[in-house]
């Protein structure tokens, strides 16, 4: 799953940060606002109500509040950034966010109101977070909401996905010598059918690649920006094996790169006890897992010969299901599209599954024009609910 220049997915993987709320419409950065109340319908037919954003006087500016579909221009008066939720003062329930206003800066915030109490918070970067005047909303359906997420609540599923990652890493141990120990005696077929189940083994272990760091790089790396490509030295791993068993390479041409694999998954195993995987990552990861998949697994650019990437997708789709199943205590009542997001899940494995024909799998390209359009769609429909999951669970600071 190369990106340019990067060669593992410990590499492609994104920080967090800059995520918005996706139960709201968060509009673009609005420039040269002054700050006014209430402003007429826009031509869109939405009122606009200017908020201030400061310590000593969030959310000042709103005082004549009304139902209904809403845009707040959030206007940072600090000398800092700052993010910003509108949130109910008593059960905290967040209804949208920004983050990253800058001082000096407006942006725009698309809510629903109805029925119910609001406040802005305001968290600076560097100081203390502020919870602006409560104002009241008489009448109206308002727009869903959801409690926020903090680091603590996030700290016992990511202790419990990584036990479950040194459980997984004992397999692809195993797996790794099957593979080996058929190149050592010569028996290339028996390499090429061990090669898959140990790297699926691998694949399902898909949040924890940050956590893997150098190591990573060394066992699912590519040769993406290697100066000599798939005969660069530095390109090893689990591709480089493949590249070798589906191009003609001998067992003896093999044993070095099959041998330091074997080595590279053992040390991480060996390692992964003194690992620490960030729980602010652990929901962005269930949505990156398959992010990859789509740009880099469906489009067929980590085959290096053994025609698998659907046998690929299909260990990313039980890796993300994994991290929902450790997330799924915090996402019950936050995500109310989890139970349409599990059935989508499975809809995937379906049409995955079908690909699949004993130890065999149907390459890309062998893929009929109405197969990879549903591959596609099915899968693509599960990146976006992904989404809600990355943004429930990024932690938001309440004080």
């Amino acid at each position: 799953m190369p990106l340019s220049g990067l060669g593992s997915r410990s590499a492609r993987l994104r920080a967090g940060g800059g995520l918005l709320l996706a139960l709201v419409l968060v509009g673009a950065a609005l420039a040269a606002l002054a700050l006014r109340h209430r402003a007429p319908a826009a031509a869109g037919g939405l009122p606009h109500t200017t908020v201030e954003v400061s310590p000593s006087r969030c959310g000042r500016g709103w005082t004549d509040p009304v139902p209904g579909m809403q845009v707040f221009e959030l206007h940072n008066t600090s000398d800092g950034a700052a993010e910003v939720y509108l949130e109910d003062p008593a059960s905290r329930a967040v209804f949208g966010e920004v983050e990253g206003i800058g001082p000096g800066t407006t942006r725009s915030l698309t809510v629903r109101l109805g029925r119910g109490t609001y406040a802005f918070l305001c968290v600076p970067d560097d100081a203390d977070a502020v919870t602006g005047p409560s104002v009241r909303v008489a009448t109206g359906r308002r727009g869903p909401a959801a409690a926020p997420v903090s680091r603590h609540d996030l700290i016992p599923p990511t202790l419990a996905y990584q036990k479950w990652v040194g459980q997984g890493l004992g397999e692809v141990v195993r797996l790794t010598a099957v593979l080996r120990d058929a190149v050592e005696r010569g028996d290339l077929p028996a390499a090429r059918t061990a090669w898959l189940p140990a790297h699926l083994e691998y694949e399902r272990l898909g949040a924890a690649y940050d956590a893997f760091g150098a190591s990573g790089d060394r066992i699912d790396g590519t040769d993406a920006g290697l100066p000599g490509g798939v005969r660069d030295k530095d390109f090893t791993g689990f591709h480089r094996v493949e590249y070798g068993l589906w191009h003609g390479e001998s067992a003896a041409a093999l044993r070095a790169p099959t041998a330091a694999l074997a080595s590279a998954v053992t040390a991480l195993r060996d390692e992964w006890a003194q690992a620490r995987m960030d729980p602010a990552q652990l929901g962005l990861r269930a949505h990156e897992i398959l992010e990859d998949t789509v740009q880099f697994e469906l489009t067929g650019r980590t085959d290096y010969g053994s025609g698998s990437s659907l046998a690929t997708a299909r260990a990313n789709l039980d890796g993300t299901r994994r991290v929902l199943s450790v997330l799924h205590p915090l996402l019950t009542g936050r995500y109310a599209g989890l139970s349409e997001l599990e059935q989508r899940m499975d809809r995937a494995q379906g049409v995955l599954d079908g690909f699949r024909h004993g130890g065999r799998w149907t390459p890309l390209s062998g893929l009929t024009r109405a197969q990879r359009l549903r591959t596609d769609a099915v899968v693509g429909d599960l990146l976006e609910r992904l989404a809600s999951v990355a943004t429930l669970c990024d932690p938001r600071r309440t004080v």
